[in-house]
């Protein structure tokens, strides 16, 4: 048995790839790249499915290999921590099982439960630690790829317990057994080293290193992923900004967005920009500060206490330079509460003690007005939300006036705080003041919504159940939008038929069930919600100020579109559509015309999106034009109904003329309508002359075949029978419909193609037909195909 992991690899998609299954071949080479990318969609939309496949056929060593690199990514690219422990500690217990242990892919799973430990409380932890991995590295040959991670979690360990100088003495070493077992050190193992210098205040020899190890992984050919050039581009950043040089660092560090949407770049992008704020290069703003907290909060709700703790340190201190004061308490009280899940606390106590100490210790603001007067005040004044929420606070520890009042600043205040990251806080404050009002129906449904924002699944239960024996609806309410925050369509939609069999009258309520029954793909009961909709809607002449919301909206009509085209009840798409004021072709019958070309987006098998052009035939239906692979469900012809709402906004009206005229709507995919039929096979070699290819189109499409071009002039092929040996190729593909045979098609081909200096190749087409395939096997090997 080989103990190469990626051999094994090879070997294992090979045999699936030549026993049929293909999507689990597939999935063995994506779930890595998807991992390490942090493409977290893609991986969500592979995973099920492939570990599903490994179970049903028996295969236990491709199953820790796939869930192993699906906790990769949701320990290092998501950052989560006690929320996987039990499936981490399961995952080590399956992969040491006798029909694992001998899985190449096992030991890595040790990397898995350090890791998953390391984010529940890196210092706490340590010694755990230390023994698995040290235990593990000393029965793995320095050869092994594992040995090059595990030797990373092993110093990582090292620093959590505060001895940075021990963890580069150990990577040193690591990295010369492994030199001396004839492995090279990987990117990742400098980038690791060049994290140990930054802690023991190395900067110089931090930007040494990470340019070395660039300048040798592009002499080896390895090109950087996004993953790495975005980690590598922070850690310069951070470098540079820790040596002063904060223009070369402003320029190195990514946008916040992309830390928004890699959490694993944040802990480094936060204490760069720390630096920054502290040199005067950056602005130590709210905004800054509310993106700040709500990466505590969810690092909060993934259970990584420790990261937790350390960024909301960052973010008190920032707070206190602002003068921030409810806003540091916040953090205080957060810092407070995470202390409890830490197994060590020393030093990180003083640090939470000394930012709540600080905290307090900055000045009240005296109220400019009475505090039953406040609420007025600060929206005719437009205070700034930090402000608000400190008179705010100040207004609600001193008010005496009558209850309402109290709980309209307390309401207040909460949306304030929930505006600036701190939905936990906001639930808090709102439970505290319902136990003194506990009949408000503001409170409740402001403390519903601060429990979805803040993922506080217990909250929801506890307050859904307070308003089950007084509110039956609104207890069923919170809990279906819950459900739609967490993408439980089939609870959303039992939750609000369970309403409206108490109030029938509610509108919201149906847009909610509609919306939920369409992601069920059932239309049918989303037709029958859009239509009740109208139905019990107010006319907007009667509807007040603060009524809008019972009254029929546009979108109403499109989603009611939308759900009767997808029925085929084309007599309510043409009378909706005529209230809305399409004009149609046609008085009845289907709707197919010809409107203009769209893009509609669908997924792909492997999780990625693919817009793929189509012409709209009518409000909600479209035809696709590619001819397309197996990875999608559609193919040429099929007409499909999409979803009414625009993924992507047109361009501005002072956008280049070229932009506005390429510009096409794009919307997603909803159902496959009708389907055509057709069926792909692919067409590859050297590409004839302009017109003889388009003659060869031409012939196709007559004869009823669609074709479309995937390759442009990049692609090119070679002959060694010629000197000028490089040539234009083409790689195409070529939609049958259900009417023609493969035999049919190949014998065509043939005749079309017979002309032509360079034969091209349709394998797959004629082992379909039964032909011979020495011709086209020939001509891969010719061309190098």
């Amino acid at each position: 048995m080989t103990t190469d992991i990626w051999a094994w690899v090879r070997d294992t998609h090979q045999q699936l790839h030549a026993a049929g299954h293909r999507r689990l071949a597939d999935a063995m080479y994506e779930l890595p790249e998807h991992a390490t990318e942090g493409r977290n969609e893609q991986l969500d939309a592979v995973y099920p499915e492939a570990v599903a496949s490994a179970r049903a056929l028996g295969l236990p060593w491709v199953e820790v290999y796939l869930r192993h690199w699906r906790m990769q990514n949701l320990l290092n690219k998501r950052q989560q921590g006690e929320s996987v422990l039990p499936e981490v500690v399961d995952l080590l217990d399956f992969a040491h099982r006798e029909e694992t242990a001998g899985c190449p892919q096992s030991v890595c799973v040790v990397q898995d439960f350090a890791i998953c430990h390391a984010r529940v409380d890196g210092p706490g932890y340590v010694r755990e630690r230390l023994d698995v991995v040290g235990e593990t590295l000393d029965r793995i040959e320095p050869g092994r790829a594992c040995f090059d991670c595990l030797s990373r979690e092993y110093a990582d360990a090292l620093e959590d317990d505060g001895r940075p100088a021990d963890a580069l003495a150990h990577l040193d070493t690591a990295a010369a057994r492994m030199r001396n077992a004839g492995q090279q050190v990987s990117l990742r193992f400098h980038r690791a080293r060049a994290g140990t210098l930054h802690l023991l205040g190395r900067h110089e020899e931090v930007l040494a290193l990470l340019d070395t190890a660039d300048r040798a992984a592009r002499a080896r050919g390895e090109e950087l992923d996004e993953s790495d050039r975005r980690s590598g581009a922070v850690q310069r950043a951070r470098a540079l900004a820790s040596l002063g040089r904060t223009e070369e660092a402003l320029a190195l560090l990514p946008e916040r967005a992309e830390a928004e949407r890699h959490a694993d770049l944040r802990q480094s992008w936060t204490e760069t920009v720390e630096l920054l704020i502290a040199a005067g290069a950056w602005e130590n703003d709210a905004e800054l500060g509310a993106v700040l907290a709500g990466w505590v909060g969810y690092l909060d709700g993934t259970g990584s206490h420790r990261p937790c703790v350390d960024l909301l340190l960052a973010a008190g201190r920032l707070a206190l330079a602002r003068g921030a004061r409810t806003v540091a308490l916040t953090l205080a009280a957060t810092g407070e509460r995470k202390l409890a899940q830490l197994r060590r606390t020393a030093g990180v106590a003083e640090q939470v003690a000394a930012l709540r100490a600080a905290a307090e210790a900055l000045p009240v603001p005296e109220l400019p007005v009475p505090p039953g007067e406040l609420t007025a005040h600060l929206a005719e004044a437009r205070v700034p939300f930090e402000t608000g929420a400190d008179l705010l606070s100040v207004a609600l520890d001193r008010y005496r006036g009558e209850q309402a009042g109290a709980t309209d600043l307390a309401v207040l205040l909460a949306n304030v705080l929930g505006g600036l990251g701190h939905a936990r806080a906001a639930a808090e404050l709102l439970w505290q003041r319902l136990d003194a009002d506990p009949g408000s129906e503001q409170l409740t449904g402001t403390l519903g919504q601060a429990l979805i924002e803040a993922r506080d699944a217990e909250g929801v239960r506890r307050l859904a159940d307070r308003l089950a024996a007084t509110s039956p609806a609104d207890g069923h309410w919170i809990r279906a939008r819950w459900a739609a925050a967490e993408e439980r369509w089939a609870e959303v939609l039992e939750q609000c038929e369970a309403i409206l069999a108490l109030e029938a009258s509610r509108i919201n309520t149906r847009r909610l069930a509609a919306a939920a029954a369409t992601e069920l793909g059932d239309h049918a009961t989303a037709q029958r919600l859009y239509q009740e909709l109208l139905e019990h809607a107010l006319p907007a002449e009667e509807a007040g100020e603060d009524e809008l919301h019972r009254t029929v909206q546009e979108p109403d009509l499109w989603h009611l579109i939308t759900a009767a085209t997808a029925n085929r009840d084309w007599a309510v798409v043409r009378s909706t559509g005529a209230r809305i004021g399409i004009e149609f072709d046609e008085p009845d019958g289907p709707v197919d015309e010809e409107w203009q070309l769209i893009n509609v987006r669908a997924t792909r098998a492997n999780g990625t999106r693919a817009d793929l052009p189509a012409v709209r035939t009518g409000p909600a239906t479209a035809r696709i034009l590619p001819v397309l692979g197996a990875d999608l469900t559609l193919n040429h012809g099929d007409v499909v109904v999409f979803a009414p709402a625009l993924l992507e906004r047109p361009p501005a009206e002072d956008a280049a003329e070229e932009e506005r005229e390429e510009w096409r709507p794009t919307f997603g995919l909803l159902t496959l309508l009708d389907p055509a039929g057709y069926t792909t096979y692919w067409i590859d070699g050297v590409r004839p002359g302009d017109e003889a290819w388009a003659a060869f189109r031409d012939a196709l499409r007559a004869a009823g075949y669609a074709v479309w071009v995937y390759s442009g002039e990049q692609y090119r092929l070679s002959d060694p029978e010629r000197e000028d040996g490089d040539l234009p190729g083409v790689y195409a593909a070529l939609g049958l419909p259900p009417t023609a045979s493969a035999e049919r098609a190949d014998a065509l081909l043939h005749d079309l193609t017979a002309g032509w200096e360079h034969p091209v190749t349709w394998l797959d087409l004629a082992d379909a037909a039964g032909a011979d395939l020495r011709r086209h096997t020939e001509i891969i090997e010719r061309y190098d195909i």
